[in-house]
Formats: C-alpha cells, structure tokens, sequence
C-alpha cells in the first residue's frame, strides 16, 4: 500500500476559519521565579498558621508534608494558572500602552 491515511497528508489551511490569537510570550526564568515566590509564600504562610493548631507537636518534616499536601494542588491547579494569567493580561496592557494600540 502506497497511500497515506488523509490525517498524515499535507496539511491545507482552512481558510473559512479564523486563525486563533498568538499566545502571549511566556515571561522569563526571573518572572516566573517571581511569580512562583508570590503564589507560595503567602499560601504556605497562611495555611501554616491556620494548621498550627492542629499540627502543633508534631515533627517538622511530617508538619511539611501536610502543609505541602495542601498548598501544592491548590497552587498547582487554581492559583499558578490564575497568577499567570493576570501577568499575561499585565503584559497585554504594557504592550498596548507602548504602541498606543488596542489589543484584539
């Protein structure tokens, strides 16, 4: 068989849709770094007084584990994504301001 199944064919555009939006660039070690910092400390902070009554006693490194079976998923899954979002929508108006265009 010499054919080629459609899906590995050559690809042709459609030209009935519209082509989505570039995504933004994704920000640098430095701001991602900083991004990261401003998402874990004040959660872990939080969640570390909150649980300091319930945990107070225990070792160090079984208070950690608990702490960080807490925060991780929740920055993870809720606030990382959200932070870089808001930084995303940051870095539009910058860009918008600089040109003096309206973002799309």
């Amino acid at each position: 068989m010499t054919t080629t199944p459609p899906e590995h064919g050559e690809h042709v555009p459609n030209h009935d849709q519209s082509e989505p939006p570039n995504p933004p660039a994704r920000p640098n070690i430095h701001i991602s770094a900083l991004i990261v910092w401003l998402t874990i400390f004040p959660l872990v902070a939080i969640v570390g007084v909150l649980s300091e009554p319930l945990l107070r006693g225990w070792h160090p490194v079984l208070r950690a584990f608990v702490i960080t079976l807490v925060v991780v998923p929740i920055a993870a899954y809720w606030l990382m994504p959200l932070m870089f979002r808001w930084y995303a929508a940051f870095e539009r108006s910058r860009a918008t301001r600089r040109t003096g265009k309206r973002a799309p």
